[in-house]
């Protein structure tokens, strides 16, 4: 089964010293997730945006997390964009991305 990537992007509601404080519980929570391979956490406040870069195993693991109760509590926020991506292995290989 192909990898699966994930893009999670909302707005922020206040300064990053906060936002990190409130999102550092999730981490581990987030890292106990069958199939996870790996997440990279964004921020860019110039642009007032967060989230992540997320690689599962495959489709599955990755569905399950979207509809898992992490995913649910994010919901509510109108500015969540999460978009999912199928990786290209041999150009990916080629320019050394972490994903084998």
């Amino acid at each position: 089964m192909p990898a699966k990537l994930l893009q999670i992007n909302y707005n922020l509601s206040g300064p990053r010293a906060e936002y990190e404080s409130e999102n550092l519980p999730y981490a581990q929570r987030i890292a106990d997730m069958a199939g996870l391979r790996w997440k990279v956490w964004i921020i860019d406040e110039t642009r007032g945006e967060a989230g992540g870069i997320y690689l599962f195993e495959h489709d599955a693991a990755a569905q399950a997390f979207l509809d898992g109760p992490i995913i649910a509590e994010m919901k509510c926020d109108p500015t969540l964009s999460i978009k999912a991506f199928d990786i290209m292995p041999e150009h990916t290989t080629i320019t050394r991305g972490p994903v084998g």
